[in-house]
């Protein structure tokens, strides 16, 4: 599908160099395409979902960057991969920022009018704000948000968000390309998904991932200010699959004992 002249905002890879396919970039700069533009094949390619940038480029050799894409521009079917005849180097954005951006993304694209309690339809959100309350959701291109204490988000669909800023509570993503977050105190984060990034931000929170995923943890002191965060996929730095991480003092990586 082509369209023209129409502005968006998308996530690119590069090399460490800022190349792609030999051609060399610059941040700040734009470029234009001269002849024809299709997804796949010909003009500067992006994604508007900044997690199906990794399908592209590993996190662990590559930059990556806010772009804006415009003139003619073409689709890709399979994933957002979009290709422009124009492109500009807005600004370099790192793992965490790109899963803070993914998250916007798929809430961007939900119905929050039609929340409910647990939600099967894609585009859907399921939202809980109780204690020990949980907040379920099965549909693609999905949230699933929690604020109470004790309680849990899960989502099993692709391209899909779990959530949760309760104390002690769990967030829990199976869908691939996805991302779980918490930010609670006490906290677990689960992703099983291929390319998907579990992400825990409280005081002593944990992180785990299958392979092909990613973690993100912070050590916090005790009066919970943020002293180290951390990224890695899983197969770097030592990180295991199906393995729980946090980060010790020293802003170490260290496995974390099941219950």
């Amino acid at each position: 599908m082509t369209e023209e002249n129409k502005e968006i905002i998308a996530y690119k890879g590069f090399n460490q160099d800022w190349t792609c396919r030999g051609y060399q970039y610059e941040i700040g700069k734009t470029y234009e395409h001269k002849g024809d533009v299709k997804a796949c094949k010909s003009g500067f390619h992006a994604c508007e979902y900044p997690l199906d940038v990794l399908s592209y480029y590993s996190p662990a050799v590559s930059k990556f960057a806010v772009v804006k894409m415009s003139g003619e521009t073409s689709k890709d079917s399979d994933d957002t991969k979009i290709a422009s005849a124009k492109i500009t180097i807005e600004t370099e954005i790192n793992l965490p920022e790109m899963v803070k951006k993914a998250v916007e993304w798929i809430k961007g694209k939900v119905d929050w009018d039609a929340a409910e309690k647990s939600n099967t339809g894609n585009g859907s959100v399921a939202t809980n704000t109780g204690y020990q309350s949980v907040a379920t959701n099965t549909g693609d291109l999905s949230v699933a948000t929690n604020t109470g204490d004790l309680s849990a988000a899960t989502n099993t669909g692709d391209r899909s968000v779990a959530t949760n800023t309760g104390y002690q509570s769990v967030a829990t993503n199976t869908g691939d390309l996805s991302a779980a977050t918490n930010t609670g105190d006490l906290s677990a984060v689960e992703v099983s998904g291929k390319q998907s990034i579990a992400v825990a931000l409280g005081w002593q929170s944990k992180a785990k991932a299958s392979i092909d995923g990613a973690i993100v943890c912070v050590y916090r002191n005790h009066e919970g200010e943020l002293i180290h965060i951390k990224a890695s996929k899983v197969g770097e730095n030592n990180i295991k699959a199906d393995t729980w991480y946090t980060l010790d003092e020293i802003g170490k990586f260290v496995e974390v004992k099941d219950d």
